[in-house]
């Protein structure tokens, strides 16, 4: 906690850098209409310094907000199956797992091959995906055990009105529904080590397997569900159609977009449009999400009292905001550059959904390229638009 009061009270003195020397810059800009070099270079390494702090604070938040190992007693059965499957992960031992997996785990053996790792690594991987994928952390996520899945989604269309205490009750219209399904695609992961590694006793095989199969998986994933096809992969939300049409007309399942006047800039004026375009009823839980060079942007923007519209967080629990609204930074999110959609806003758990098919599956190959042992690792995942009137893109022009 001392930790954390420390980057908040450098990240308030920093903020307050940053303003002063921007406001400064944008003076000489308005009287000379040129800026100093060398007070250009302290804006952008106030800003700089400001985003280094933020970053900071997320990853202290994560790891706060990270679930502790829990009290539950484990059964013999999921005992068992872990012993053995360290056993495959360090020596390439099978005996007996495949009937252990069977009770521990109710699944058979994948006919691809490969064993399902024990379920509390499969727990570790989904929270170290969610720690590095922003989509993760702020969309929907469910788990489904089956091949299929599908979502009734109600689009409008039953007839109400008001009657009185004996008037008959006429039939109303049937409610339109729409069924939607995931884009499921199956990603994977192919970390080495020497047997030497897996035969150290110190070595924490399947910590580093955890590990490095859930920084592959995430890096692929983040990346899908901002733009994937749709094909052998999610379709990421920015892959759907977007309109300028509003919400009362745009047909279900098209997104709509704000037109930013500029190819490479956005200002204060479009950020409000977007906040209330948004229904408000959708507002409570909205967050930004764009990269860190377009947060940079963000931050020097004011309103017509020379307010600035990003204020830094004044608490461990309370994130920086953008117009009263969190920031969800997010890497693979485009720069704000022509025909590029920058910045979205909205309810990103009402607006997508991430369906992780459960089991995580393991194939031992010592073979293909000695001295290095790989461990080819399969996931099935997917994702879909479930809301589109939830979200609002920004395009540049």
């Amino acid at each position: 906690m001392d930790a954390l009061k420390e980057l908040l009270a450098k990240q308030k003195k920093a903020f307050a850098e940053f303003k002063k020397t921007n406001d400064e810059r944008l003076e000489q800009l308005e009287k000379n209409g040129s800026v100093d070099p060398v007070l250009a270079d302290s804006v952008e390494k106030a800003n700089t310094d400001i985003g280094a702090i933020q970053k900071q604070l997320d990853e202290m938040q994560a790891k706060m907000n990270r679930p502790g190992a829990g009290g539950s007693e484990k059964s013999d059965d999921v005992l068992a199956h872990e012993k053995a499957f360290s056993g495959f992960v360090r020596k390439g031992i099978e005996d007996g797992l495949e009937g252990l997996e069977a009770k521990a785990l109710n699944v058979g053996t994948d006919a691809d091959g490969g064993y399902a790792v024990p379920e509390e690594l499969d727990r570790n991987i989904l929270t170290l995906m969610k720690n590095e994928s922003p989509m993760r952390q702020e969309c929907q996520v469910v788990q489904i055990g089956a091949a299929d899945y599908k979502k009734l989604v109600d689009v409008g269309g039953t007839a109400s009105g008001w009657v009185g205490e004996t008037t008959a009750r006429p039939e109303t219209n049937t409610p339109q529904l729409a069924q939607i399904t995931p884009y499921m695609g199956e990603v994977y992961a192919n970390p080495a080590a020497t047997q030497q590694m897996l035969d150290d006793s110190f070595f924490d095989a399947e910590g580093w397997l955890a590990q490095s199969v859930a920084f592959n998986f995430a890096e692929y994933e983040a990346a899908a569900f901002l733009s994937g096809t749709g094909v052998l992969q999610p379709k990421g939300i920015l892959d759907y159609t977007s309109v300028t049409t509003a919400d009362d007309t745009r047909a279900f399942g098209t997104l709509q977009h704000i037109a930013a006047a500029a190819a490479a800039v956005f200002t204060g004026d479009e950020l409000i449009t977007m906040v209330y375009t948004l229904k408000k009823s959708l507002r409570t839980g909205s967050k930004w999400m764009m990269n860190s060079l377009t947060t940079a942007a963000a931050r020097k923007l004011k309103d017509s009292t020379g307010q600035y519209l990003w204020q830094p967080g004044l608490a461990g629990d309370q994130p920086s905001t953008l117009l009263g609204y969190a920031i969800a930074e997010n890497e693979d999110m485009p720069d704000a550059t022509t025909g590029n959609t920058a910045i979205m806003f909205g309810n990103l758990k009402r607006a997508y959904l991430i369906v992780d098919r459960m089991g995580i599956r393991t194939l031992r190959d010592p073979y293909t390229n000695k001295p290095y042992v790989h461990f080819y690792s399969t996931k099935r995942v997917g994702g879909m638009l479930q809301d589109s009137n939830a979200v609002k893109l920004l395009l540049q022009a």
